[in-house]
């Protein structure tokens, strides 16, 4: 019999601001089951960079991590940012543990080749360990883990959260029935990105693949949705986009 296992990966505005991210972990916190927190950080890596002297680069929404920004990424999403999280579930009665990729050798990633564009240390997932997630979701731990892996060679590697989270819902589903959510500061996917209201209630990989094309659905909502729907053929029971606030009200877009 299989266990039911949320997944819950939360970036964007809610990481920074201390209100909100203070509101989602409290939600967090009431979901019954075992549960896993998937975060991001990348605009309190931005504004580190920016106070270091550090330049941010970005091609097509994704960050280029040279050396030096991948010393920040790692202080800023293994450092700050996973460890306030942890303390705060803490005192909210949920004994989190904070990981990155390469604790326990949990997820294994490749460097993405060079082609047009080098994205410099950044992972492409190979391998998630889910026998040790297992085993600590078994032993009442809740991880929370940090945007980050590893090679095997000792190198770290920053590596997209909406992959970390889809990669890590089809290695557990095998085990859990897992429901995977996506959540950040729109209510769902939008018809319509300036009407906050336009929510897509149901998508399926039909109509993913028409709103593409008819450019509706663009931008960093494209990887999202890939993740997502390889997730969903992969065995992953339910899938919801959704904002913070409404995690667990059942609100938001459903992949079909």
């Amino acid at each position: 019999m299989n266990f039911q296992l949320t997944i819950v990966k939360v970036g964007g505005k809610v990481i920074e601001e201390p209100d909100a991210l203070k509101a989602l972990l409290k939600d967090f916190s009431l979901i019954a089951g075992y549960k896993v927190l998937i975060h991001g950080g990348g605009r309190t890596a931005t504004e580190l960079a920016e106070k270091l002297g550090v330049e941010s680069k970005m091609v097509n929404g994704r960050r280029i991590t040279d050396e030096e920004t991948l010393k920040i990424a790692t202080m800023v999403y293994a450092g700050l940012v996973n460890k306030t999280i942890v303390a705060q579930l803490q005192a909210l009665r949920v004994d989190a543990i904070g990981l990155t990729g390469a604790d326990m050798n949990l997820i294994l990633s490749l460097k993405r080749p060079v082609t047009d564009i080098d994205y410099g240390f950044v992972g492409d997932i190979k391998d998630v360990n889910y026998k040790v997630l297992s085993e600590l979701l078994n032993q009442s731990y809740t991880p929370v883990l940090a945007p980050l892996t590893h090679d095997g060679e000792g190198n770290l590697l920053n590596t997209n959260a909406d992959t970390i989270a889809a990669e890590t819902a089809r290695a557990l589903a095998y085990n859990f029935n897992v429901r995977l959510i996506y959540c950040f500061e729109k209510k769902g996917v939008l018809m319509d990105e300036n009407d906050e209201n336009s929510v897509i209630q149901n998508l399926n990989l039909e109509l993913y693949q028409q709103y593409k094309e008819e450019g509706i659905i663009k931008g960093g909502m494209i990887p999202k949705l890939d993740n997502a729907f390889r997730a969903l053929a992969s065995g992953v029971r339910e899938i919801i986009i959704t904002s913070a606030a409404e995690m667990n009200t059942g609100k938001g877009t459903y992949i079909q």
